[in-house]
């Protein structure tokens, strides 16, 4: 059985340090390596589309990364109870003709007693942006750098 730290029932600490956990992981792009972070049974709504289970949730990972290029993600813990955690988000990429767009969203997670995401809800919206409006701009498919600015930091 995986075990994920940190566990619930979260602190405030413990509930920041998985939200960055989570970003980190889907900054690296790596479907397979990000659904190992979720239950095998974990139930999603993302916009309009329904997900159950890690092979369904690597499969959409998989399309979304496929269409939204040079994807770059920052999330932010909004709130935290027990095995549960909302959290608000922004990210940039760019479509196949080289538009710019900047989603933003909230995420509401439930955790098993392993850390193990089995519900994940998500609403995100999202308008087109030039590419000089750009904010998130590090240099690699990877982790935010720790000393680049936050979404509060940002405004956003």
């Amino acid at each position: 059985m995986s075990i994920r730290p940190p566990l619930p029932p979260f602190t405030r600490e413990t509930a920041i340090e998985k939200v960055r956990l989570a970003e980190n992981g889907w900054n690296t792009r790596d479907a397979e390596k990000v659904a190992l972070a979720y239950t095998e049974d974990s139930w999603w709504r993302n916009r309009a589309e329904f997900a159950q289970g890690r092979e369904a949730i690597t499969a959409l990972l998989k399309r979304k990364w496929t269409r939204e290029l040079d994807y770059r993600l920052v999330k932010e813990l909004w709130a935290f109870d027990g095995a549960r955690i909302a959290v608000r988000f922004a990210y940039e990429y760019h479509d196949d003709s080289g538009q710019w767009y900047r989603a933003y969203g909230n995420e509401n997670w439930e955790f098993d007693e392993q850390g193990l995401m089995h519900h994940r809800h998500a609403c995100i919206n999202e308008h087109p942006i030039k590419p000089e409006e750009r904010k998130f701009l590090w240099d690699n498919s990877g982790p935010r750098p720790a000393d680049h600015p936050g979404l509060s930091d940002f405004g956003i």
